[in-house]
């Protein structure tokens, strides 16, 4: 009797469904990034010898073809492992500039996994693949770029790895783009793109040099690094300059509030990493393809390292009186490359699972209460109407409101004294960035007329 019943207990056992596991957190989902994965594809960016815009495109070995192929192939095996999930095209322009003066194809490679549940809402995470020497117009010399953009290329594949073994509502895009050491161009193309085919962009993470941690002066910085937002639209009309100008939003631009997302999200997800937020566009005088992506209208953000060697950027291969030049594998700090790849693919997966951010309106003057008003927006469960000091760097105080209703009275928070915003919040808590009320703090404003 004894033995029956325990065959019939474990039979029940067995007969159970099992429950449905819960999904993992953004960190726990990054916890699955690998450095070996990492220097793996550092290293075979930088044995192509050269990746120059204009650099041989036939070669299996050599030359921005065959690292633009090599790139294609991998995203091709994530998709194969994860039941053809990515949808890889491959954009491109013709341009001619001051650094490519002979016509040159200026090619991206993209892999899109559409979301689950709201698949019109884009998130994209670029690096550019091209390389360069000394002599920018040098499209035969050596370039093995490892740091400069191996690294953000390196992290894009990587994120596309882990994260394609999972489904998330949004769409993600996962951008390797060429030309940019000629022009910016590959940016260019992707905003084209995206305008093109009317994608409502919500993210852009530009990874541009994260792969180093000691700097040209010799100081050593591995937990930091930089994300660089502008804090005014590209697209401003001079009528929406002169609202935000008199009611603020000078550091409230959508590309601002995701860098604020970003560095409160390091601040739980990866250990040893910490964001700075930098209130520039980009580094002082130099660019990247993030500003092609802001000139459409798509709120993007820049990262990059904390300390630069530039000894190691932009420089021929070469050793002159003892000092090293030339971005070798070897001056890739790998764990911290990691570091910043699992900041990536947490904010890629948490900004993918919440809802957009709605557009928000406030009103208030004359009174001692402020009205908080916004537009619902799919997938979400709540919201949350945030405040804090015109002088204060993050959010400091919020409230909740159900998603029933579309306003809320903050009863003696006086409108003259605060910056206010709202963000939207699904029913697994995902919270999406804030969105600072007005055309100046708007995610989802209308791109530019072409």
């Amino acid at each position: 009797m004894m033995i029956k019943a325990r065959i019939l207990l474990v039979s029940g056992l067995l007969a159970v469904p099992a429950l449905a596991q819960p999904a993992p957190s953004p960190g726990g989902i990054a916890a699955a990034v690998s450095e070996a994965e990492l220097k793996a594809n550092v290293t075979r960016l930088a044995g192509f010898g050269t990746r120059h815009s204009a650099s041989d495109t036939a070669s299996p070995t050599r030359g921005i073809g065959a690292a633009r192929r090599w790139a294609e192939e991998r995203f091709k095996g994530f998709s194969a492992a994860c039941g053809n999930c990515l949808t890889i095209i491959k954009p491109a322009e013709t341009v001619t500039g001051p650094r490519l003066p002979t016509p040159t194809e200026i090619v991206d490679v993209l892999a899109i996994q559409p979301g689950s549940s709201d698949p019109e809402r884009f998130l994209i995470i670029s690096a550019h693949i091209d390389s360069r020497n000394s002599d920018p117009l040098d499209a035969k010399g050596d370039a093995p770029g490892a740091n400069d953009d191996g690294s953000g290329t390196a992290a894009v594949i990587e994120a596309a790895r882990v994260l394609s073994a999972h489904k998330f509502p949004a769409t993600i895009v996962y951008a390797v783009l060429s030309g940019e050491e000629q022009g910016l161009n590959g940016g260019k193309v992707l905003a084209d793109f995206a305008r093109a085919h009317g994608w409502m962009v919500e993210a852009v993470l530009n990874n541009d040099i994260i792969g180093n941690s000691t700097g040209a002066s010799g100081m050593k910085d591995s937990g930091h690094v930089r994300v660089f937002s502008e804090g005014t639209k590209a697209v401003e009309t001079p009528a929406q300059a002169n609202r935000r100008r008199y009611n603020g939003g000078e550091v409230d631009s959508p590309s601002r509030n995701l860098a604020r997302f970003i560095d409160t999200l390091a601040d739980h997800t990866v250990n040893g990493l910490d964001v700075k937020m930098v209130y520039r566009t980009d580094r002082f005088g130099r660019g990247g393809d993030q500003t092609r992506l802001l000139e459409a209208g798509y709120p993007a953000v820049r990262i990059t390292e904390a300390v630069e060697h530039y000894d190691r950027q932009h420089q021929n291969v070469r050793v002159e009186k003892g000092r090293s030049y030339g971005d070798l594998v070897d001056g890739v700090d790998f764990q911290y490359l990691a570091k910043v790849t699992k900041l990536n693919v947490a904010a890629l997966a948490a900004l993918a699972r919440a809802p957009m951010p709605p557009a928000v309106t406030i009103e208030g003057q004359v009174s001692p209460d402020t009205k908080v008003s916004w537009t619902p927006v799919k997938g979400a469960a709540a919201y949350k109407v945030w405040w804090r000091d015109t002088t204060a760097p993050q959010w400091q105080y919020s409230r909740t409101a159900p998603a029933s209703v579309s306003s809320l009275t903050l009863e003696g928070v006086v409108i003259d004294d605060w910056f206010f915003g709202v963000s939207a919040v699904a029913a697994d808590g995902s919270e999406s960035p804030v969105a600072f009320p007005g055309d100046a703090g708007n995610f989802i404003s209308p791109p530019p007329k072409p």
